[in-house]
């Protein structure tokens, strides 16, 4: 991946604060914390986020917006979807998903949190390591 493609939006820091929702290392840089939240969300190869729902009574969900490199969405009980730059994603509240990078590529989104009334995110189990590596 060529440097200048991650250069749309700054890389941000190691995204500790939710390291323990992800397999691998991903990045954080928070764009807006005003009116709508928008993270620009960076995965290392191989990384992606565990199940998770962003729960709502109404409202809610969230759109990826795809920035760099190449990477997959799923929702439960449906065929991995592959992302690359310029796709959008659109995820309504109380689904069941995961996201993150391809198991050989550098992936970047910004995710754009959807307000929400009583909104919550459950963090859910890991993805099925050996459904993962079956990705291309």
């Amino acid at each position: 991946m060529e440097e200048k493609e991650w250069k749309v939006f700054p890389i941000g820091n190691k995204n500790d604060g939710f390291a323990q929702y992800f397999v691998g290392q991903s990045y954080l840089n928070m764009l807006s914390m005003d009116q709508v939240m928008i993270g620009n969300v960076t995965f290392e190869p191989g990384c992606r986020n565990n199940w998770h729902i962003h729960h709502a009574e109404k409202g809610g969900g969230q759109i990826l917006l795809v920035t760099a490199g190449r990477g997959y969405y799923q929702a439960w009980g449906e065929t991995p979807r592959e992302l690359h730059p310029g796709d959008v994603v659109n995820i309504p509240a109380n689904v069941k998903h995961w996201h993150g990078a391809a198991p050989n590529s550098w992936f970047a989104h910004l995710a754009v949190e959807v307000p929400a009334e009583n909104g919550k995110t459950e963090w859910c189990e890991p993805v099925d390591a050996d459904e993962y590596n079956k990705l291309k």
